[in-house]
């Protein structure tokens, strides 16, 4: 009765101490060093993990910089701040970041664009879309389902109306524009604040047929542009950032107001 309740004890307490002798050796040869400075600059970046510096996360980017030699201004939402503090873990010489803002290319809302058909699916943009393109006259328009707001960690952006739109303090991080189905957001430098808000490939009898809104691809802009900033390409507007001044003669010219200027919006 006594071994029989003693002896499963012992080999319990020996395999017990066999297995933490095994652990304890292989934590030693197979333990791997890692430099101290890539958790040093993980909890220096600002944790929003968002991919903005093309690599999957802070700790990632982290770990880059270290071992690959990434550049150290990379980080978006962290700024010229957390480039400076990066690189005085590194050593190395900051370079400066541009803070940059997302921008919405579209101004379909519920009154300039029409509903085709009630849609009780999944209120999502990703769903909405797969129904012959959405609920909207305008096929390239915002969805207004919130798919961009939902995955915006500083609640930076919203619906209005039917339409998403930044009114909040937006970082940067690019989260809204990869989620976008419709490929409507865009990041701009946060000095710039001329804007095309359509993003139609229709003609521009179709497109204001679609929305009364919309880009119609005239062209004045383009010509009444003195620094060849701005371009009609598959009938609507887009705006070259590197040249464009801000001096709105595009944005005054526009006969539809699809160009809007955000300085007079604030």
């Amino acid at each position: 009765m006594f071994s029989s309740i003693i002896l499963p004890i012992i080999i319990f307490a020996v395999l017990g101490i066999l297995a933490g002798v095994l652990l304890t050796v292989a934590s030693k040869v197979f333990h791997v060093e890692t430099d101290e400075r890539i958790q040093e600059i993980t909890d220096t970046l600002p944790g929003a993990n968002c991919g903005a510096c093309g690599f999957a996360g802070c700790a990632d980017y982290a770990a880059a910089v270290v071992e690959k030699g990434a550049a150290t201004n990379l980080c978006r939402p962290g700024g010229t701040d957390a480039a400076k503090k990066v690189s005085a873990i590194m050593g190395t010489e900051a370079g400066e970041v541009t803070p940059e803002v997302a921008v919405v290319h579209c101004r379909g809302n519920c009154d300039a664009v029409k509903q085709k058909y009630d849609y009780d699916g999944t209120q999502t943009c990703a769903a909405a879309k797969r129904f012959y393109g959405g609920t909207k006259s305008c096929s390239y328009g915002c969805l207004g389902f919130g798919d961009c707001m939902n995955v915006c960690d500083e609640n930076a952006i919203e619906i209005v109306n039917g339409v998403a739109e930044v009114t909040g303090v937006c970082l940067g991080c690019g989260k809204c524009a990869k989620t976008c189905p419709q490929a409507l957001i865009s990041l701009k430098p946060i000095t710039k604040h001329i804007d095309v808000k359509c993003s139609s490939k229709d003609t521009g009898k179709n497109t204001k047929l679609s929305c009364s809104n919309g880009c119609i691809g005239c062209k004045i802009c383009e010509k009444k542009c003195p620094n060849d900033a701005i371009h009609v390409n598959d009938f609507h507007a887009s705006i070259d950032y590197d040249k464009c001044t801000g001096c709105g003669e595009c944005f005054k010219a526009c006969p539809v107001k699809a160009i809007t200027n955000c300085e007079d919006l604030a």
